[in-house]
């Protein structure tokens, strides 16, 4: 791979537009947090140190960040005195580092991991400074990138400090840049903030770089990497555009969407080829999908896997922790969670399963339920190979049915059921003759109204 390599994640932005408690960079997009997705970048990209920049307003970025990458992963910006005073934050925490650093944001989730590889080789074959541009369709807003004939940058200008004729330009800079980490540094304590705003800018390393005889290079991308989010309709649009391109992915490998516009994939969602989905369908994290499943309509599943020719719902959920052997059915209204199902094991319609093992082939009544909570503690019921459930069946774990065992209708099953087995636990029917002819004649008689 070469030179070291380091990223530094800028997440100390305000993000008032958001208007939440919440800092901006934890909001979700796919089910994971925006500043994951640029730890992930990081990490994909090989960098062996990576620094998070937060700001004082926002200690639950901080906690995260030790909770995800570790105790001296993050850094406080003190005061929001601009990008380049973010970035000189981390120098401290690199201290001794040496090689290349990728600066990254926490509020860019869909910054590709093989254009930040591209820039690290750029940097490697042309040394200097690397920063990844774009073409804009609308640039207001973005900083122009200024170059010479030979296609370095001369200058950086950011909008509002732009004239109309650099306004005109439409190659944007992202933000994203890398540099030698000492270079970067270096070239940081000349930045002044003789600008509109009074912000020490990151992009003034350009023109001090070139100064210096450090020159900067463009790697152009697309204009959907550098998509940030600052207000909860980036946000969305944000979410929209992962879920556009999550679903063209998916078909492309293989993967049937009825009504692709219906069905929403989390980050980490994986469905292998000939898998059937039906509209309205929701997977949140961790849902892996076996060759030749099905999925009907209106399912929400999370954390959980699902086996080659197994059938969901419709109107299924599958919670975190469970387990679908392979062509297992899991039918209309039932609810699964912490749960294994063996091969061709089914539970059809109705029913609530919870930290069960279900063996393979067992068939689960109408209205089965597994009571696995008692208020304080979690218990298991274990359900064996070809056991029949019947309808209205309770299971009061923790509780064992055995292998080909049954249990009758209606029961309410405390205690274990051996292998072959008939386990009943109903009272008696008892039948009072007459009873109900007797009481519609009373029930129908008019009524004295003197």
């Amino acid at each position: 791979m070469g030179r070291a390599r380091a990223a530094i994640i800028l997440a100390a932005g305000q993000g008032t537009r958001m208007k939440s408690d919440v800092p901006k960079v934890l909001h979700e997009v796919a089910g994971r947090p925006m500043l994951d997705w640029a730890i992930a970048t990081a990490s994909a990209v090989g960098a062996e140190r990576t620094i998070v920049v937060s700001g004082p307003h926002a200690p639950l970025v901080g906690e995260h960040v030790r909770r995800t990458l570790g105790p001296d992963a993050t850094v406080i910006q003190d005061r929001p005195l601009g990008t380049a005073h973010a970035v000189r934050s981390a120098e401290h925490a690199l201290e001794g580092f040496d090689g290349d650093v990728v600066i990254l944001y926490a509020d860019a989730p869909f910054v590709p991991a093989e254009r930040v590889r591209d820039m690290f080789s750029s940097r490697a074959t042309l040394g200097g400074i690397i920063i990844l541009a774009f073409e804009a369709k609308d640039p207001t807003g973005y900083g122009r990138i200024a170059r010479d004939a030979d296609g370095t940058v001369e200058r950086i200008i950011e909008h509002r400090d732009a004239s109309e004729a650099e306004r005109a330009n439409r190659l944007c800079n992202s933000g994203v840049m890398c540099a030698d980490a000492r270079a970067l540094f270096q070239l940081l304590a000349l930045v002044k903030n003789d600008n509109a705003k009074r912000e020490f800018y990151l992009t003034d390393i350009v023109a001090l770089g070139r100064a210096a005889g450090v020159p900067t290079h463009v790697l152009v991308g697309q204009e959907s990497d550098a998509m940030g989010v600052n207000s909860r309709a980036e946000l969305a649009a944000a979410e929209k555009a992962f879920q556009h391109r999550t679903r063209l992915a998916m078909m492309e490998a293989g993967v049937t969407l009825i009504d692709p516009d219906t069905v929403y994939f989390a980050y980490d969602t994986q469905i292998a080829q000939d898998v059937v989905i039906e509209p309205n369908v929701f997977f949140g994290k961790g849902v892996k999908i076996g060759k030749g499943a099905r999925i009907k309509a209106f399912c929400h599943i999370e954390g959980a896997e699902i086996g080659e020719g197994a059938s969901v719902g419709p109107s299924a959920r599958l919670r975190p922790g469970t387990k679908l052997g392979p062509a297992a059915k899991i039918g209309n209204f039932v609810e699964v969670k912490n749960a294994t199902f063996g091969p061709r094991a089914q539970a059809s319609h109705l029913t609530y399963v919870g930290d069960a093992d279900v063996g393979a082939r067992a068939n689960l009544g109408a209205g089965t339920i597994t009571c696995n909570y008692d208020g304080f503690d979690k218990y298991r019921t274990t359900i064996g190979e070809d056991a029949f459930i019947g309808s209205d069946t309770a299971l009061v774990a923790p509780v064992k049915v055995g292998a080909r065992a049954y249990t009758g209708t209606g029961s309410v099953i405390t205690k274990d059921v051996p292998d072959g087995a008939l386990g009943v636990a109903r009272s008696r029917q008892a039948n009072i003759e007459g009873w109900a002819d007797k009481n519609r004649a009373k029930k129908q008689k008019p009524k004295d109204k003197s």
